[in-house]
């Protein structure tokens, strides 16, 4: 065994004493962003070349009343790459503060898409499942593509798939 994984490992070792040792560092792990990413949902993805790819598996929670965000992998599987982040915000908070050319360029309409049948929401009871799908529909979502397709790591390019069922508004149209 090198010198290398040997340092490693009496550091592990020597890191799970102190922990064991110290009652402020055994406390229960404190809250961080990253907690609460528990609403599972599973959709594909339109890019801007009109290619599609996905299903793309977003692990989301609402942040604010009106905003929920996604954090979205390719799989399920733990080392899984972060490629896409997606916002879900309500349609009227949207609408007035964008512009038409903006919401064409960047925003899919959640109903639109919610409807084709394409959008699952898993892991969770069918009747909450449903809640979440109605909730979803009176959203608008805009999605950061960070890592594309193919490429070994993220070179700083974003792009900005949507929704397949995506159509472009002639107006834009704010809710009631």
């Amino acid at each position: 065994m090198n010198s290398t994984v040997k340092t490693l490992r009496l550091l592990g070792t020597l890191g799970a004493i102190m922990v064991a040792n110290d009652p402020l560092l055994a406390q229960e792990k404190a809250k961080s962003p990253a907690d609460g990413y528990d609403i599972h949902i599973v959709a594909p993805h339109r890019h801007e070349d009109g290619s599609v790819h996905g299903p793309y598996h977003h692990y989301c929670k609402a942040i604010k009343p009106e905003v929920m965000q996604c954090l979205i992998f390719t799989s399920t599987d733990p080392n899984a790459e972060l490629v896409e982040i997606e916002y879900f915000i309500d349609k009227k908070l949207v609408r007035s503060n964008v512009t038409l050319e903006q919401w064409n360029k960047y925003y899919h309409d959640h109903t639109a898409e919610i409807a084709t049948g394409n959008v699952q929401v898993l892991d969770l009871p069918r009747q909450k499942a449903k809640e979440i799908a109605a909730a979803a529909a009176k959203t608008d979502g805009i999605i950061f593509h960070l890592w594309p397709q193919g490429a070994k790591v993220p070179n700083g390019d974003v792009t900005f798939p949507t929704a397949i069922s995506h159509k472009r508004m002639e107006k834009l149209e704010i809710p009631r």
